[in-house]
């Protein structure tokens, strides 16, 4: 499933959670790339959320423990080249139509991206 999707600022909360040992352990171990302590937050459409909130049943699960809640994700790649994973987290702020992508490299910076720039996100 390929979609597009328009770069949005987000909570600052990504860099917090993605810096946690406990998740930082699971990606590396599951995606095979340390994250980024960020998330990169695209808005899509109603119909593509719909579509990807379909692919429930082949998400995975990076578990929480204490007080911190499981992530499902699925395997992702942006932009044809950077590989990394779309996170839908248990506890979260952002409505259905804002993906969290997470990758090993500051992904803002590193494609000078900025709110409202456009990319393609596809779904393996």
């Amino acid at each position: 499933m390929e979609i597009k999707g328009k770069v949005v600022s987000g909570t600052h909360k990504g860099s917090y959670f993605m810096s946690l040992q406990v998740y930082k352990d699971q990606f590396k171990a599951k995606l095979g790339f340390e994250p980024f302590p960020g998330t990169l937050n695209l808005e899509i459409s109603k119909e593509d959320a719909a579509a990807v909130h379909d692919l429930d049943d082949k998400m995975r699960i990076i578990k929480g423990s204490g007080g911190f809640g499981d992530v499902k994700f699925l395997p992702a790649q942006l932009n044809s080249r950077i590989h990394g994973a779309v996170l839908f987290p248990v506890k979260t702020q952002h409505s259905d139509k804002t993906l969290e992508f997470v990758a090993g490299e500051n992904l803002r910076k590193n494609l000078q991206l900025e709110d409202g720039d456009v990319v393609t996100l596809k779904i393996i």
